[in-house]
């Protein structure tokens, strides 16, 4: 779809429906706007302490609206890649963008990039897809203030001057930090990191001095006349309960402490697969699980579905901004804001 229409699209249909607490977007005039958005992903998404919100998209950049209207940035503008895969702000302001070719910041002014030093015994990158990339996954500021650096060669400690490499030897309970094997990471509440990655078995737990594997339970999928499994998960969040939650293709797993508990589609899970890619908890305390079926609201007790609307229901990112409209991310570039009833293109 052209980006001028794309944004065309969005504003009309902002203006056709009234429960927004916010200016609407207006079209902004940009030189450098891709003419053809193409079949990306809309993949995450950030609002920053000043209030802007941020979009990354698979292949067509970074986007930035203030409240009236968007900008749009490529690597003409300084990014190292036009795939953006993960958005972080620092406690400091600066906003850090993982990209397909690495690492940017993003200081208030110009985007730089960020190198980050590869160990020179590194194996070689054995995965096709992702064949000499250097894809940044996802990030986080831990407690500490450090900043941790998932990528595609490993783990990273980033202490505001260098990086130092995470390694845990091969035969720690199993985990390995070598390309590819973790791929998102959370810290809960008591400072233990998690890890999970679709090449690995179950979660892993960090507590600052030993790993711990723990092993789940396969969840299921019928993938066209076959019949799939999986057992790894992404960690996602942990809810004002304390519960951690995890997801994976084929559900969701909810960690009370002591126990894991499954949730597919017969659990009421929405989509062709009940497949999850993310899950927020929104300040109401319900939970938003964003899939290949739409977008579904947990509140403890039932899902509830909701899709009417969303032209590709595939989603890949929840925001929820700080007057509580939630902003959606779809294949095909699609971004979505949703007042809790209908979702305005």
């Amino acid at each position: 779809m052209h980006v001028f229409t794309f944004l065309t699209i969005l504003l009309l249909g902002a203006a056709c429906n009234g429960p927004v607490k916010k200016d609407l977007p207006k079209e902004k005039e940009h030189p450098k706007l891709i003419k053809n958005i193409g079949n990306g992903n809309l993949q995450c998404g950030l609002q920053d302490k000043a209030g802007n919100l941020w979009f990354g998209t698979s292949d067509n950049g970074l986007y930035k609206y203030d409240g009236k209207s968007f900008d749009h940035f490529l690597v003409t503008n300084g990014l190292n890649s036009s795939t953006i895969s993960c958005i972080l702000e620092d406690t400091d302001g600066k906003i850090w963008i993982g990209t397909d070719a690495g690492l940017c910041f993003y200081d208030g002014k110009t985007f730089a990039e960020i190198k980050i030093p590869l160990p020179k015994n590194l194996p070689p990158n054995k995965n096709e897809y992702y064949r000499n990339s250097h894809r940044v996954h996802s990030m986080m500021q831990a407690k500490s203030g450090r900043l941790w650096f998932v990528t595609i060669d490993g783990v990273y400690i980033y202490d505001g001057k260098s990086f130092t490499p995470f390694i845990i030897v091969e035969n720690a309970n199993g985990f390995m930090t070598s390309n590819d094997k973790v791929e998102h990471i959370l810290e809960d509440k008591a400072g233990n990191i998690w890890f999970g990655g679709r090449t690995n078995e179950g979660v892993y737990r960090y507590d600052g001095k030993s790993i711990t594997n723990f092993k789940l339970k396969e969840l299921t999928l019928q993938f066209e006349s076959k019949r799939v499994s999986h057992n790894w998960a992404w960690p996602q969040l942990q809810d004002k309960n304390g519960n951690i939650w995890f997801s994976n293709w084929a559900g969701a797993y909810r960690y009370d402490g002591k126990t894991f508990t499954s949730f597919t589609k017969s659990d009421g899970l929405p989509g062709y697969n009940g497949l999850v890619a993310k899950i927020i908890e929104d300040k109401n305390g319900n939970l938003w699980f964003g899939g290949d079926g739409g977008l579904s609201r947990y509140d403890g007790k039932s899902f509830t579905c909701f899709k009417d609307g969303l032209i590709n229901p595939w989603i890949w990112a929840i925001l929820e901004d700080k007057t509580g409209n939630l902003w959606v991310g779809t294949r095909e570039t699609g971004l979505y804001l949703f007042d809790g009833e209908t979702f305005i293109n």
